[in-house]
């Protein structure tokens, strides 16, 4: 059963940078389009950042040109590279396929911007 586990969320201030990590065991890393999610206090979980098995990366508005999402397939990893991040950041973060059917979820990683 795959595994994901993400990591490097912290407490950083408004127009600070955060890089996430997620690793994902199983064979099938490589073959899936992966995507970046977040929950917000009080929000449904969205989708905020993709990248597709060649690399081809959708970001959503509110993250364009701030977040940058890659994958190093060798090592089943997907990072999430934060700048100017803004209070409205805040979020528990988690990575997944972006299929309707998902892998088990990880525990996520909290990204709190505050001053």
């Amino acid at each position: 059963q795959v595994q994901i586990v993400e990591s490097g969320g912290g407490l950083v201030q408004p127009g600070g940078s955060l890089r996430l990590s997620c690793a994902a065991s199983g064979s099938r890393f490589s073959i899936v389009t992966m995507g970046w999610y977040r929950q917000g206090p009080g929000k449904e979980r969205e989708l905020v950042a993709r990248i597709s098995p060649g690399g081809t990366t959708t970001y959503a508005d509110s993250v364009k040109g701030r977040f940058t999402i890659s994958r190093d397939n060798a090592k089943n990893t997907v990072a999430l590279q934060m700048n100017s991040l803004k209070p409205e950041d805040t979020a528990v973060y988690y990575c997944n396929v972006i299929t309707t059917i998902k892998w088990p979820w990880g525990q996520g990683t909290q990204v709190t911007v505050s001053s």
